[in-house]
């Protein structure tokens, strides 16, 4: 370990954790290219051609000249995930929102029935029966 100073280790390492970061970026930018909508099949090839012979340079001019656009897809994404995700909790929950008219769920249901028969409204039968209803 004598003939490999310190210095040496710490360049070496920071050449290695940049060039790993390059590459998250060429991954990121060459994801980018093939789902980026305003793009067309030649200019998909022709910014794929320059980030794959070019490596570092035709990435660095594809985040210059494409950046902003990256992140704005980058954020409808995430948008278009999080409806996804709502409108699924939405649905397995039962509250569908679908048309301004909301469905109540099983429980809300149940909880007014048990409400009913405790304010005497209903008998017990009537209730079992309902509640039978609900739940089949």
């Amino acid at each position: 370990m004598d003939d490999y100073p310190l210095l040496n280790l710490f360049w070496t390492m920071l050449w290695f954790f940049l060039w790993i970061m390059w590459l998250f970026l060429l991954f990121r930018v060459i994801m980018d290219i093939f789902r980026s909508d305003d793009l067309h099949g030649w200019a998909k090839a022709g910014w794929l051609v320059l980030a794959l012979v070019l490596p570092y340079v035709g990435v660095l001019i594809y985040v210059i000249a494409r950046g902003k656009s990256m992140g704005s897809r980058d954020a409808k994404e995430v948008r278009d995930r999080d409806a996804a995700f709502k409108a699924y909790v939405r649905e397995a929950a039962g509250t569908d929102t679908a048309g301004g008219a909301t469905k109540s769920s099983h429980v809300e249901d149940l909880t007014r029935l048990a409400d009913l028969r405790d304010k005497g409204a209903i008998t017990d039968e009537e209730y079992q029966q309902a509640k039978a209803k609900l739940l089949v």
